[in-house]
Formats: structure tokens, sequence, C-alpha cells
């Protein structure tokens, strides 16, 4: 099987991914970007918070990223990464191969992954036909959007953490005084209770069942009881699984939380190999990880010149 050489391979093309691709291309390294095309935010029409592009469509934004990676020499391919393996030595590596689902296989000096994650719903009918328009994740990305209306909160997925789920429960306010939290999975303490409720939210207890959907818009969320309680818009606290596909395969090492662990430059455990983006962080939005992976760019620029200069 032929493999085509390159300096850097970028694995995933969402805001991360194609952000340090432009850096490094622009830098005159030989660059490919693999990507499946299923971003994240896919389901969003519009992402806010990202100076100069706020209520842009994030589809767009990748379009134009791809276009600006290409015009630089940047190789875009449309794939999905099945498995990598280093070549060399513990300590020092003389480069990877990456295995593609098509069947091709690549080879680079420097991986560089910014594969993402994905959020996992809890398993209720109507999430996630309405994510990412009315059932929404972060009030940063959208809690604008639904000010002033009536509002709701889904407790934490059946294994996520409650402590996120107080965290919204204390913030949301801000957006709208209109809040009522369903706790659903796990039991409050009366501490966070207490806290919550000085909020001014209503907390209403009971396993959530499902939403109701008319006239394509959310109306109300369905409790197992038989209640329904009048929303326009939930908020949902989902598990957010990162794409480990190639830090596994190389075994780099994880986070308690199970996000690759990278130091200040964008390093992994494994010699050669950099991460950036939500792979790293959950919490980053697009122009957060679109800048941390410009600097991991940097850094993965700087790592091949030392060797390039070691070599003569």
């Amino acid at each position: 099987m032929s493999e085509t050489n390159y300096d850097v391979l970028v694995i995933g093309g969402g805001a991360a991914g194609l952000s340090a691709a432009l850096l490094l291309a622009r830098s005159r390294r030989r660059v490919a970007v693999v990507d499946a095309g299923a971003p994240r935010n896919a389901p969003a029409a519009h992402m806010h918070g990202f100076l100069s592009r706020d209520g842009m469509n994030p589809l767009d934004l990748l379009t134009a990223g791809r276009a600006e990676v290409a015009g630089y020499g940047g190789e875009l391919v449309a794939d999905r990464v099945i498995a990598a393996e280093c070549i060399g030595t513990a300590d020092r590596t003389a480069g990877f191969t990456v295995r593609l689902a098509s069947g091709r296989a690549l080879r680079a000096r420097r991986l560089l992954v910014a594969s993402g994650l994905r959020d996992e719903l809890p398993s209720l009918p109507g999430l996630r036909e309405r994510w990412g328009r009315d059932v929404l994740h972060c009030p940063y990305c959208h809690g604008y959007e639904v000010a002033d209306r009536p509002i709701g909160l889904l407790g934490a997925a059946e294994s996520g953490p409650a402590a996120r789920s107080v965290h919204l429960a204390l913030a949301l306010p801000q957006w709208s005084r209109d809040l009522v939290f369903f706790p659903h999975t796990f039991e409050l303490s009366d501490a966070d209770r207490a806290r919550i409720t000085a909020r001014g939210v209503r907390i209403v207890d009971g396993k959530v069942s499902g939403v109701t959907v008319a006239d394509d818009a959310l109306r109300a969320v369905e409790l197992a009881d038989g209640a329904s309680v009048a929303r326009s818009a939930l908020f949902v606290v989902a598990d957010m699984i990162p794409d480990n596909t190639v830090v596994d395969a190389l075994d780099c090492e994880l986070t308690d939380s199970g996000f690759v662990r990278v130091d200040a430059n964008g390093r992994t455990s494994v010699p050669g190999v950099f991460a950036a983006g939500n792979v790293v962080d959950p919490r980053s939005q697009v122009i957060s990880a679109a800048g941390a992976a410009a600097a991991v760019a940097i850094a993965v620029n700087t790592d091949l010149t030392e060797e390039d200069c070691a070599a003569r």
C-alpha cells in the first residue's frame, strides 16, 4: 500500500484543525487535514461569540477555512482515521502512519490531533431532533437568542456530572428569570437546592419523559408522571465524549475526565503528537479553539525546525 508523506497531518477539520493547518501551510510546511465532515456544531444555524463572525453559519466558516488552507497549498482529505502507529522508538519518533477508512495510508513527521468531541444526550424522545435549535447546551453560545423566554434546564445525563447542572441552574437566570430546573436523574443536595431556589429558579422534581414539539418549535417538557411544563427552549447537560481514536491508538496520556493531556504548547505524552481544541478542552468555543490551535501549530513548526537543524 502506497503512503503519502507530509510534514504535519492534522486530524480533524473543525475550527481548531483548520486554524492550525492554515498557519502551518503559511509556514510552508506540507500539511494535510483529514476530516470526516461531521462537525459538532453542524445542527446550529448560527455561531456566536466569534469576533467579526458573530451570527455566521458554522458550516460557512468551515467552508471559508477550507478554501484558505487550500489556497496556501494545504491538502484536504475527506476521510476518517481508523488507526495510527508510531514509526521509531518510545523517546524519538521517525514519524507516524495513519490509516483511513478508505484504505489509504498517510505518513507524517508530526501529528496534530484536533478531532473534537461529540455530545451524548439523554435518551429521551425529541432531544436529538431539536439539538442546536431550541434544545441547547451552552448559554454563552445560545443564551442571548432565548433571553427572557420561558426556558428549562434538564439535569445531568445518566452518567453526567451533577456539578455542571448546578452551575447552569445558577447561571441561566442571567438570561431569563423564567427558568425551570428539571433535576431528572440525580438528587440535589439540600445546599444546592437552597442556592438554586434563592436565584428564583423553580425546581420540578421527577423524571423527564420527553418534549412536546408543535409547528417546528419546542412547546413543553413532559414528565413521566404525566405532567407537562410549558417551555420554549431547553438547556441540556450532555455528556461530552472526546474522539480519542488517534490518541488511544498511540497510547497518549489522558486526564481523569478522559481528554488528552497536553502541556502549554499542546504536546501530548507521546513525542511528535500534539493536540488542540475540544479533544483537549471541552469548554473551548469556536474562537478559543481556533486561537489555541494556532499557538499549537507554531509549537509544531518550531519542533520541526529544531529537528531540521539537528539533522544538518
